[in-house]
Parts: structure tokens; sequence; C-alpha cells
């Protein structure tokens, strides 16, 4: 069930790119002859008007045929003022920007939907465990709240810094002591307790421990958060995209770099788990990822139709075939680089069951 609905998944995500040049061709009245879920050859085929809306055998992609895409193709004299590089610059700016623009769409409701209704999983100050072995053993317990250690109150992280402010009284040490104790206030069944403990060092972690974790909870943010939330971590996710080019040529960040197939085996996984938050992320991340590397100024990604369209616009007249074939060839040996990069990592992720830690 977990293989079908991954599969669903990113069908959802190429139908939806897909669709997103569809519909803004058909806008502006560009002709469009094809719409292919996948590539060919084509298992099914139906033909509504003068676009044939086809399922090809190849689970790679998909595409939209609009009339006209190539300079040098024959066209019918009848349909010709309708040819996609006989129309306006904007026209086809907006044509082959609406198929990224989806993906940002999907990306920004499925974010903003795990932020405002599903909930992020958040570190609080509610205790998940307390070790047996622990100085707070016997005292603290599961499902208590605290609220202030020292006297200073605030998240997680203050909590751990207030703990970490008395050093051991000589050398830091694995299990050494506090020079003085320290005192928590928690809450519990709607009461505030109070108790004092001697920290002790913890080597692994380079801190000050009393033996608890804090836990987590799903939680959920009004809509104004939320929707400040999610465009942070659409531009997180952004930037981090942007610099996928460069990280090819980093050692230690080209390991980092995935393909389909990884993206795939990763939401199959979240799917398993069944973790409705992160497989919402997932699918998100998968969506703005696929928005942002089309975005690239090569060709034959979407954003090298783009940057061409604009050189044509600056420069006052088309540009010469022979330039964007050149500049084509650039574009196809950027992604084949990606392309066997990811592949690779995966095979070894695979290898190693990397995917399933």
């Amino acid at each position: 069930m977990s293989f079908l609905l991954a599969f669903t998944a990113f069908a959802m995500l190429v139908i939806l790119h897909e669709f997103g040049h569809f519909i803004a061709a058909k806008a502006v009245g560009m002709r469009v002859e094809r719409f292919s879920l996948f590539f060919p050859p084509a298992i099914l085929k139906v033909q509504r008007g003068e676009t044939s809306y086809e399922i090809g055998a190849i689970p790679l992609g998909g595409f939209v045929k609009i009339t006209g895409m190539s300079p040098e193709e024959e066209i019918e004299e009848a349909v010709l003022h309708r040819a996609y590089h006989r129309q306006p610059v904007w026209k086809r700016i907006v044509t082959i920007a609406a198929g990224p623009a989806m993906n940002v769409l999907i990306a920004f409701l499925l974010i903003f939907v795990l932020y405002a209704f599903v909930g992020v999983s958040e570190v609080t100050t509610k205790i998940g465990k307390v070790d047996s072995d622990a100085v707070a053993a016997g005292k603290l317990q599961t499902g208590d709240r605290i609220v202030s250690v020292n006297g200073s109150a605030g998240g997680p992280e203050v909590m751990v810094k207030e703990l970490n402010r008395v050093k051991c009284e000589g050398r830091a040490v694995d299990g050494c002591p506090a020079a003085k104790p320290a005192t928590v206030v928690v809450k519990r069944d709607g009461q505030l307790r109070s108790f004092s403990f001697v920290p002790r060092y913890d080597e692994e972690n380079k801190r000050m421990r009393v033996g608890v974790t804090f836990g987590t909870e799903q939680l959920t943010r009004p809509a104004g958060e939320a929707f400040t939330e999610t465009a942070s971590a659409i531009w997180r996710v952004t930037k981090l995209t942007v610099s996928l080019p460069a990280r090819v040529f980093d050692d230690q960040k080209r390991k980092e770099i995935s393909s389909v197939a990884g993206g795939y085996k990763v939401t199959q996984l979240a799917i398993d788990s069944d973790s409705m938050e992160r497989t919402i992320g997932i699918i998100a991340l998968i969506s703005l990822s696929l928005a942002i590397i089309n975005l690239f100024p090569f060709l034959p990604l979407d954003g090298g139709h783009i940057f061409w369209a604009l050189a044509e616009k600056v420069r006052g007249r088309p540009i010469p075939i022979s330039v964007l074939e050149r500049a084509s060839m650039v574009g196809i040996v950027l992604i084949v680089m990606l392309f066997v990069v990811g592949f690779t990592n995966d095979i070894e992720r695979f290898r190693n069951g990397g995917f399933s830690q």
C-alpha cells in the first residue's frame, strides 16, 4: 500500500506541474497538442478537441506538447499564430513559469496545513523520560512539566543553559558532580513542586544533566503565525536547493544529493511510519525542490526557457538556434551530472540500509 501511495504522490506532483503549463498555455491562447503523464510510448490515449491526453509507459515524469516550442518546427498555417515561438515574451514566460509556480503553491499549502492543522513535533518542557540511575530518579516523573530551573523560566534551551551555569569543582570528567545543587520547579497534577538536585557532567553530550529527557508534542499555530512559518520554511529550502549545483563539486556535500529514487523511497518510509507530519513534510519538500531545480537557467529546464525568452526581449529579436542548441548541451550535462551523483548516492544508501535508519 505504501508503494502505491508514494507512487501516487509523485505522479500527482508531476501531473500538477504539467497542469500548470497546460492551463497557462490554454489561457494565453497557445495550441496544446498533448498532455502526458509519464513518457512515451503511450499506453492510454484520449483525444479531446485539439489535445491528446495520454499516459506513457515510462514513469519518469511527464510533459505538455505545445505547438511551436521549437522555432524549426513545421506548423500548419492555420495554427501558426498560436505557436509558442510566435507569442509575445510575456506569454511564453507565464506559460513556462506556471509549472514551477504550481509546485511552489502545492508546497506552500502542504506546509501551511502542517503548521496550522496537523501540528509539528516540538521539544517541550514536559518530561518524556527519567533515567533510572539519574539524580532525578524517584523525584521527577514522566509527564511533569518543568516550570523553572534556579528561578529561570523558558523553553528547553533555557533549562539546559541554566543547568550548565554550574561547573564541576575540578576538571570536567564524566559523572563529576556540580559545585552546587540546582533547584527545579515542576508542575504535576496542577500543583507546583520544588526539588533540589546536584547535576552531573555528561561527557558524551558535553553538558550537565539531572537525567531527564524532554518530551515532544504536536503543536499547531494560529493562521497568521503558520503563514509566516511556512514562508520561512520555503525560503530556507530554496536557499539550500539553489546551492545544489555547487554541492556537486564539494566532496562532503555531494554525498547529500539524492535522486528521484531516493526521494521516492523516503516518501514510502514516511508513509510506512504512519507519521502524517513526516509524510506531508517530505512531499512538500520534494514539490518545492522540483520547482526550484526546474527554474535553474539552463535549457531544457523551465528556467532555461524563461532566461532565453528574457534574453530575446533584451536583444530585441529571436536568439539564433545554434546558440540555444549549445546552451541546451550545458543544461543536459548538468542534469545528467546531478542524476548520476544522486543515483550513485542512493544506491550506496540502499546497500548500507541508510534509508531505514
